[in-house]
């Protein structure tokens, strides 16, 4: 009793030391100080690998391209209801980069444009699907082996025994074909993959020291779910959902090419395939380009998922 007596008084000294030797505006100095040394370090670990640099450059590029796309595309109105046969399928030079469709409209804006639709399926499906799936994951775990981790993982099961693009496809098949119920079929299909993630996260984190002495001052359930293990489970979960932005975009062009998605003549880069695939291989180069348009986009947020990954892989070893 004496030592941890002796132990808090000296704590307690040296806390008044601190206060005592800087000044409330040095301290703060120095916590702005220490987050700019952490930022740095993060980037350090991201930079290591170029192609993760190209990556996320690669996104960004692509994330400004949609926003200002009436601003940076050649023939804006090509983006709408818009025809000119008297230049339809017109190769690519240089009047037009990437060439014109069936019915005249630049491929080049269109692919822009396009970008729009695929970007925002991608954003909107991982926010719609991520916090159910993190939190039925972290209640699965700390509830591990109780009726309520049978019930949660068991839906889950059957969730992941049905093939993804068939669930996506029959739950869109039942709805209006548009963009925002394509987003609601892919959404139901992915949550599943989060709460099995977090739930062997959650599972292990169950056992740890740090929660069981929660348990033993008395916290809440609430408070040990969402302050002490969910932020354990963060870095995974961050990871995941940068890669799986480009699985998304997958899934929804694949359902967007079957008529499932965005209709016409709102241009997506799913539509621009379909159309153009029975032109081929004479007007190849409809389908050519926004098929390339897809790769980039999935290969800049690969590569930038590659080194949020190795980040945070640094950052927790």
């Amino acid at each position: 009793m004496a030592t941890q007596e002796s132990s808090l008084h000296g704590q307690a000294t040296a806390t008044q030391r601190l206060a005592s030797t800087f000044t409330p505006q040095q301290i703060k100095e120095l916590e702005r100080e220490s987050r700019r040394e952490n930022r740095g370090r993060l980037w350090y670990r991201f930079s290591r690998n170029p192609m993760s640099v190209v990556g996320l450059v690669a996104v960004i590029v692509l994330i400004l391209l949609a926003i200002f796309a009436p601003w940076v595309t050649p023939y804006p109105k090509h983006a709408g209801p818009f025809t000119d046969f008297a230049h339809a399928k017109i190769p690519p030079g240089l009047q037009y980069f990437f060439g014109t469709d069936q019915i005249g409209r630049d491929i080049l804006t269109r692919i822009i444009y396009g970008l729009r639709s695929s970007l925002l399926m991608g954003v909107v499906v991982l926010v719609l699907v991520v916090p159910p799936g993190v939190v039925l994951g972290l209640l699965a775990g700390y509830y591990h082996g109780t009726w309520i981790d049978t019930v949660i993982m068991r839906t889950t099961d059957i969730f992941l025994a049905v093939p993804p693009l068939i669930l996506a496809l029959a739950v869109a098949s039942v709805l209006k074909p548009n963009l925002w119920n394509g987003m609601l079929a892919v959404s139901l299909m992915w949550w599943p993959w989060y709460a099995r993630l977090v739930y062997g996260l959650a599972v292990a984190l169950r056992n740890e020291y740090f929660v069981t002495a929660a348990e033993v001052t008395g916290a809440r359930t609430g408070h040990i779910i969402f302050r002490e293990m969910l932020p354990n489970t963060l870095s995974p979960v961050l990871t995941k959902m940068s890669i799986d932005v480009a699985w998304v975009i997958i899934i929804g062009s694949m359902l967007i090419f079957v008529g499932l998605g965005v209709q016409p003549p709102e241009p997506s880069l799913g539509t621009m395939i379909a159309d153009g695939a029975r032109y081929l291989p004479d007007q190849w180069w409809i389908v050519l380009f926004p098929a390339l348009a897809i790769v980039v986009v999935i290969l800049a947020f690969n590569l930038m998922g590659d080194g949020i990954r190795d980040m945070l892989a640094s950052e927790s070893g």
